[in-house]
């Protein structure tokens, strides 16, 4: 008769167990931050501002665009929401200051770890893209002084994967389930193809999902995977351990609608969308791969020097996973049937 695993475990490590779970919880929130966007377009008549903030529950973030011309100062924005952004809209007379020479400036984004886009066509038709960091929350505007109109995408996509706990915790499980470094191989590779063919029929909106339904779902992929890794090591061989690359394939395809979701609300440049969205695509592999590297020498690194507490505290991982996806899946399920 096999132990049972609170028999295995000492009331230590269960309560780093919980612990750490907690701490998830706490900062599982960040996923649901995406990126600011601001977007300046010229018009017969002047300019139309574009601005999406981001929005946490019922909140938006404390987030604004500032131009030292004083084109915002006034409260004509138009209003309106998506389920993650709050949309404001300005339309600004050619007879206020000229765009050339202002410092635009995202207050707040200093107090936050999200980023903003900022995209501007000049009369002239030239672009300037950036990408505004809390560390560096202003630009000035300058003719020639911005990054190719597409080049902040890669960024984009790096950031996103990075802050999206949820598919980290995926792509944690796949490296907890599979040992055998081919085999991990095909497995990571065969994710890696399923969510960017996903992400680009979204974005290319050939296919169109319900956002909240498709968060539902990953915190479920989530779930099922930290429950095969316990059986896996339990002895009792499931259907990801099986066939790990066709899991993760399948339910790469969900994940792909979830990166889609994010970048649709930033959207993509009219004049050049596939380059963008090659270039969210490759940050996402990046980032992943950054990631998948990291965690691979942290195992090695403690293996080397504290191998017993490797041993003794492997199962804290499976655990907090799957509850920390548990939480998810409820908490995401109410929000797609409410």
């Amino acid at each position: 008769m096999k132990p049972s695993l609170s028999s295995r475990l000492p009331w230590r490590t269960w309560c780093c167990l919980w612990a750490a779970l907690l701490l998830f919880v706490g900062a599982a929130g960040a996923h649901e931050i995406r990126p600011a966007y601001l977007e300046v377009m010229p018009t017969q008549s002047g300019w139309q501002v574009l601005w999406k903030q981001p929005v946490v529950g019922d909140a938006a973030v404390a987030l604004q665009p500032v131009f030292s011309g004083g084109w915002l100062d006034d409260s004509s924005a138009e209003l309106s929401r998506t389920p993650t952004h709050l949309v404001k809209q300005w339309r600004v007379a050619a007879t206020q200051a000229p765009l050339e020479g202002q410092t635009i400036t995202i207050t707040g984004l200093d107090r936050t770890i999200t980023d903003t886009l900022v995209h501007i066509r000049l009369s002239d038709g030239s672009d300037i893209t950036r990408l505004l960091k809390p560390d560096a929350p202003s630009m000035r505007v300058e003719a020639g002084r911005g990054a190719p109109a597409v080049a902040a995408y890669l960024m984009l996509g790096i950031q996103h994967i990075l802050l999206g706990i949820d598919h980290l915790l995926f792509v944690l499980g796949l490296l907890l389930l599979v040992r055998k470094r081919a085999r991990l191989l095909w497995t990571i590779t065969a994710f890696t193809l399923a969510h960017s063919l996903t992400l680009a029929l979204s974005a290319l909106q050939i296919v169109q999902v319900s956002v909240p339904l498709i968060e539902a779902t990953i915190a479920l992929s989530i779930l099922f995977v930290a429950v095969e890794v316990v059986n896996l090591w339990r002895g009792e061989a499931g259907l990801a351990s099986r066939w790990p690359w066709g899991v993760a394939f399948a339910f790469g395809l969900l994940h792909g609608f979830g990166f889609a979701s994010a970048l649709g609300e930033v959207g993509l440049p009219k004049d050049a969308v596939l380059p963008a969205l090659l270039l969210f695509n490759l940050g996402v592999e990046i980032g992943q791969l950054a990631f998948v590297a990291a965690v691979l020498l942290a195992y090695r690194a403690l293996r080397r020097i504290r191998p017993a507490l490797l041993e003794r505290g492997r199962w804290l991982a499976p655990y907090a996973i799957g509850g920390l996806a548990g939480f998810w899946c409820i908490e995401r399920s109410i929000a797609a049937f409410t």
